[in-house]
């Protein structure tokens, strides 16, 4: 049975492209009444809402900002509405060496990946509903040491790690808190953050396709289902867990 979100208003952030922008749609294709996306530049909104429609609302937010988060509470106050799902979905991923990493490099990935995902629940937490669910996006890599991203890794550890807390944390008010952690994923953060060029996604893919039970890399739109399954009430038991959606590549 499809989950059904008739009425419910969810809030992604990072949503312009990618796993943030299927799950947008996801939700859209389940009856949320309004769904809220962020983007950092108006360029990158405007493209996403063009493909989204009427029912969803744009902000250009920088989810690694306090500032950021801050005019998009503003905006969900302005409209007088709540939050039921919220999907902390911005991030980043990019290489690093070890040994030739700096300061910068490392507060970047942590103001994005960490404290961003921190803050965007804090900020919002007094907008979402009693009973409503959040959704950390993490990754495998955060169980995994990958070569030349110990500084993603760690921060998508961290992100794993708020689940957990935030599940205790919430439970007087019934606010389920999960992470989903997907695997290898087609999304423009390979070109644009991980600067894979056309021949090494090539090889990539193939090693995927070895590697991986499911013999292939996922597309959005399967992460985007883990999304919204977590987010349900079908998922009404589940609190507090990673859900790997990987093609089985962490556990070999």
């Amino acid at each position: 049975m499809s989950p059904n979100f008739a009425g419910k208003v969810a809030v992604i952030t990072g949503g312009t492209s990618g796993i943030g922008l299927a799950t947008a749609e996801a939700f859209l294709e389940g009856g949320v009444e309004r769904v809220y996306v962020t983007g950092r530049t108006a360029t990158t909104l405007n493209a996403a809402l063009a493909v989204l429609g009427d029912r969803a609302v744009g902000v250009v937010s920088d989810a690694g900002t306090l500032d950021g988060l801050e005019k998009l509470k503003a905006e969900i106050d302005r409209r007088e509405d709540r939050i039921d799902i919220l999907f902390a979905n911005a991030g980043i991923a990019e290489n690093n060496i070890l040994g030739e990493t700096d300061e910068a490099f490392f507060a970047k990935t942590f103001d994005i990946n960490v404290k961003g995902v921190f803050f965007t629940v804090q900020t919002l937490l007094p907008l979402i509903t009693d009973k409503g669910a959040i959704v950390l996006n993490a990754s495998i890599v955060g169980n995994k040491g990958m070569a030349n991203l110990s500084v993603y890794n760690a921060s998508k550890a961290a992100v794993r790690s708020f689940a957990r807390s935030f599940a205790t944390d919430l439970k007087a008010r019934g606010i389920r808190v999960n992470a989903v952690s997907p695997g290898a994923t087609v999304t423009p953060i390979m070109q644009n953050g991980l600067k894979i060029d056309d021949e090494q996604m090539k090889e990539f893919e193939a090693y995927v396709a070895s590697a991986a039970p499911a013999g292939r890399m996922a597309q959005p739109p399967e992460i985007a289902a883990a999304v919204l399954f977590l987010a349900s009430p079908q998922a009404s038991y589940i609190n507090g867990v990673e859900l790997s959606v990987d093609g089985g590549l962490a556990q070999v």
